[in-house]
């Protein structure tokens, strides 16, 4: 009995805990979405990022407008590329186009300012004008809204937008004259321009201008809301490049006046049909509550929870600035300006411009494949119309123009990316044959590129950053071609994915530029050079995102990659060479202000310590982004740092676009919840979080641990539910191997190319050269001039004028053949300077005047040397005295580089190196203004005279002139002289 009764009560509690569990489980409430309880429109802060470098403006536009309505403060300087810096004191007026964070400027047309008495000059000169003192104390930004007092007038001004228009509500002071000034002169050249009065309300034309984008066509129809009285144009020019007019109302009427805008890059009809369409009679308030709920329902596509207000601010602000770029590009009926100038139309699609792409493929385009999924298949489309038009899909497109700016074919990857997660509704078989036609054209290095697998530094500027970038894009490629089943391009690009191991040099572990088959030198990895862009080689040798783990092959292992990783972040936060204001936000050489460095944090979960990701994401999501107007560590570039802060904010982020993976790192939010197209919803829960507490102890997904640092894009579209434990210690989640993301190319191997590890290409007598490779597996065979390769086992020695060629193999697979010719310097010769050249332009080092190689017209490609604001004195010692019959020297002017010919060079010849004969003397034009890049040659002639020294005196330009971009601002020309060649 005491048996079966122990049974018993056995029996019953475990029926109680069972019961118990089970009424616990149904009391569960099920995770629910992040909820805010007031307009999210409140939390944003449009004048975060006008500070500082962010280059962002604080005025009026919709979700990806055709319309910036904007205050102007700013007509020129890098500082003013959106026409807005919060640190200026006065307005210019108002113009309806800006651009948002770039780094080159553009639009701010059409400007309409108002004012009390008739004045054309805009006041910049110091001078009497009619541009306005303004107070922040007295300025208001929201979401499609804008607010000043312009407090030299006493002028209220407000502004609201629709999508391609816009009202203006100027508030006079009472008895006051009320004036509104038109200026279509205002900011780029004008090409062409002209203003149309139909009526005493209604006025209408066009601006013609040239800036970044070299041809922009804008229509504009302006309608008051009273008529004017006077109106006047200044010169009585109502037509040409300066076109103003004053426009008088009277002042008894109202001390309100409302001035509607519709604008259009096809014609005047388009931008009154675009206002009648979007704004028509409605008033100022209507509008602008119709752009705040439209803005509303933009930014309640991801909602945060958090108590800290100044976290949720950076988050919709940066949601706010993902969304105002690209820019639809296309009137109401259709109508486009294409890349061919000319008039296109659609109703299938909208068609769009402002296409970031070097910036925007690594975070923003990925955003969108969750968040805009249906405009991703219309950015698609435009690309494939902008192919037709123009001939190619964009790099970075503005207005109808290709600008030529930034490197690499980024709109590949993020047509691969899109289609790769399920956003197909395009023309799939075009949009890869536009692909590919990006990959295979010779312009750019691609020639290059595709004959050796690398771009050589002679052969294209910024070398080695093409390089990489173009391996990424070409992997992008292959993948696509893997899901269409395109097995000859899937191998084509899965080889030239890996290309990248030809500018890695094994000995100092950095991505360097190959020039002549060396290495470029000397190496100095804090050095910003023309072999990277915007960059150095700290901020290029971890750009591998498609084979992360052949990086690591070639560095050692894992360890090894952390190693550098941890180097990165604790190096110097300086920077040698050229002066580059893109490089901020550095921690250590890790550059958070520019967007190559935007994935190296979270290399860490690849080497499986992840708690080193959580901790430098969260020091820079607390660090980088403030709630300030210099809230953002660099330009903001069309939404790219702020779809950074968006992902890693929530707590994962694509660290390789074309990859269905997201990369775990810390979330900074209680409770995210990502409202899908399709009606789904994912969330993100953040348990435990605090200041502290920022190391991830354990993650589930749907209620299944989740024992992996990364998460799928199925897994966030699927919608579900993804939970943090948070902890202030870091904790064993994601460090067991297997745990961790990978990405690796398996498949069709190539072999890295051989390069001349010691020699000099340029000799006296003899030089030692020694071949490696940066797969030491790989064989490497050679010749000199017309013999039979053979293997190499051992340095050898040139004597001679040779042509080496050498190539690798492994396996059965061989690398592409590699041709350096080397030069023989007469060994009496030597070279002396009395100047110091800048190291990032040494033409190829202290004999690189005299080593019979020339300069070419790309003074990037490193066969020029660069003097910066000093005078150049060379020295040539010929031995001997020798009859001298010539001497030419050659010298470069490319002033949009600040790269001027001398004003006078002299050449002067000596017996015996003190006291000198004046051979002659050469001096250059007036300097003007031009574009044009070019060489001159200076050959001074002495007949048979006798002479064992000549020396070149160049003089430096200095101070740039004051119609020169770069006036006041550092204000140094370049001097770039290369080849003393005496006859």
């Amino acid at each position: 009995m005491r048996h079966s009764r122990i049974h018993q009560n056995i029996i019953l509690s475990v029926s109680f805990l069972l019961l118990l569990f089970a009424c616990n489980k149904i009391e569960e409430k099920p995770i629910k979405s992040a909820k805010n309880y007031s307009n999210l429109t409140s939390y944003v802060n449009p004048f975060i990022g006008t500070g500082g470098h962010g280059h962002t403006y604080p005025g009026a536009t919709m979700p990806f407008g055709m319309m910036q309505l904007s205050p102007d403060t700013r007509l020129d300087g890098w500082d003013g590329c959106s026409g807005y810096h919060y640190s200026d004191e006065y307005i210019y007026g108002f113009s309806h186009t800006h651009l948002s964070g770039t780094g080159v400027s553009d639009y701010g047309d059409i400007l309409l300012m108002p004012t009390n008495e008739v004045v054309f000059n805009n006041g910049a000169d110091g001078k009497k004008g009619y541009r306005a003192h303004f107070s922040h104390d007295n300025e208001l930004a929201e979401p499609g809204y804008y607010k000043v007092k312009l407090d030299s007038t006493n002028i209220d001004v407000e502004l609201t937008v629709s999508q391609r228009s816009g009202i203006h509500k100027y508030h006079f002071p009472k008895n006051s004259k009320q004036i509104v000034i038109l200026d279509l002169e205002h900011r780029d050249e004008v090409l062409g321009s002209n203003a149309t009065v139909y009526s005493n309300t209604e006025v209408g034309g066009f601006r013609n201008s040239k800036a970044w984008a070299t041809n922009q066509m804008l229509f504009y129809n302006i309608q008051f809301s009273r008529p004017f009285k006077n109106m006047v144009f200044l010169n009585d020019t109502a037509e040409g490049k300066k076109v103003m007019a004053a426009f008088e109302f009277e002042e008894n009427d109202s001390q309100t006046l409302d001035v509607k805008i519709g604008i259009s890059a096809v014609d005047e009809a388009g931008a009154k049909a675009n206002l009648q369409a979007e704004i028509g009679n409605k008033t100022f308030e209507a509008v602008k509550t119709e752009a705040q709920k439209v803005w509303e329902l933009q930014l309640n596509k991801i909602e945060v929870e958090s108590d800290n207000i100044d976290y949720k601010t950076n988050f919709y602000t940066a949601m706010y600035h993902t969304m105002i770029a690209p820019n639809i590009y296309q009137d109401v009926d259709g109508r486009y300006r294409g890349m061919d100038l000319e008039i296109h139309q659609t109703t299938d699609f909208d068609y769009y411009t402002v296409f970031s792409l070097w910036d925007t493929y690594r975070a923003t385009h990925p955003l969108y494949t969750i968040i805009e999924q249906d405009r991703t298949n219309d950015f698609i489309k435009t690309f494939l119309a902008k192919y037709d038009e123009g001939g190619i899909i964009p790099i970075w497109d503005l207005s109808g123009n290709y600008t030529g700016c930034m490197i690499g074919y980024h709109a590949v990857p993020v047509i691969a990316d899109a289609y790769l997660k399920g956003i197909k509704d395009y023309d799939v078989e075009k949009a890869f044959t536009a692909m590919k036609h990006s990959a295979t054209r010779d312009k750019l290095g691609l020639k290059s590129y595709k004959e050796f697998g690398f771009i050589p530094v002679e052969e294209e500027s910024e070398s080695v950053s093409k390089t990489l970038e173009y391996a990424y894009d070409d992997w992008t490629i292959a993948q696509m071609a893997k899901s269409l089943g395109k097995d000859a391009d899937y191998k084509t690009y899965t080889e030239r994915a890996q290309y990248y191991k030809n500018v890695f040099d094994p000995e100092s572990q950095f991505m360097r530029g190959r020039f002549r088959n060396t290495w470029f030198a000397p190496f100095d990895p804090y050095e910003v050079n023309f072999n990277y862009t915007e960059a150095n080689s700290w901020q290029y040798s971890f750009y591998v995102p498609q084979d992360i783990t052949g990086l690591m092959k070639l560095l050692g292992g894992k360890e090894q990659l952390e190693a550098r990783l941890d180097a990165l972040f604790t190096a110097e936060s300086e920077t040698s060479g050229r002066q580059q204001a893109d490089i901020s936000g550095l921690i250590g050489q890790y550059a958070h202000g520019n967007e190559p460095s935007h994935h190296m944090a979270y290399l860490y979960n690849f080497v499986n310590k992840p708690h080193k990701t959580q901790e430098k994401i969260d020091k820079i999501l607390t660090e980088l982004y403030t709630n300030t107007p210099d809230g953002i560590s660099g330009n903001e570039d069309c939404g790219q740092m702020s779809a950074w802060y968006i992902f890693s904010s929530m707590g994962f982020y694509p660290v390789t676009p074309g990859s269905s993976e997201y990369i775990i790192g810390t979330p900074l939010f209680e409770k995210a919840s990502i409202n899908l197209e399709s009606g789904k919803q994912f969330t993100i829960v953040a348990n435990n979080l605090s200041d502290s507490n920022i190391y991830v102890e354990n993650v589930s997904l749907n209620s299944v641990d989740l024992n992996r640092t990364y998460i799928t894009h199925d897994e966030i579209i699927n919608g579900g539910t993804l939970v943090f434990t948070m902890t202030n210690n870091p904790a064993e989640w994601g460090t067991k191997v297997g745990q961790e993301p990978k990405t690796s190319i398996e498949e069709h191997l190539i072999v890295a190319s051989p390069f001349i590890a010691k020699g000099d290409v340029a000799f006296k007598e003899k030089t030692e050269v020694v071949l490696e490779n940066a797969d030491p597996e790989a064989a490497i065979f050679y010749k000199l001039d017309d013999a039979e390769f053979k293997l190499y086992d051992a340095s050898f020695t040139i004597s001679k004028p040779s042509i080496l060629t050498v190539y690798s193999e492994k396996n059965k697979t061989k690398s592409p053949e590699i041709t350096t010719l080397f030069y023989e310097i007469d060994p009496n010769i030597s070279l002396t300077l009395e100047s110091e050249y800048a190291n990032q332009y040494n033409g190829g080092g202290p004999i690189a005047l005299i080593d019979g190689i020339v300069g070419a017209r790309d003074f990037r490609t490193g066969t020029w040397q660069g003097y910066q604001d000093k005078d150049v004195v060379a020295i040539v010692d010929l031995g001997s005295e020798k009859p001298i019959n010539s001497v030419t020297t050659n010298y470069l002017r490319d002033q949009r580089s600040w790269i001027f010919y001398p004003t006078e060079v002299i050449c002067l010849a000596s017996k015996d190196g003190q006291n000198y004969d004046t051979i002659g003397n050469y001096t250059f034009e007036d300097i003007t203004p031009t574009e044009d890049v070019d060489m001159k040659s200076v050959t001074f002639n002495k007949t048979n005279t006798n002479y064992r020294y000549v020396k070149i005196i160049a003089k430096k330009l200095g101070v740039l002139p004051e119609w020169h971009l770069g006036y006041p601002d550092d204000g140094r020309s370049w001097l770039f002289i290369d080849e003393i060649q005496i006859k």
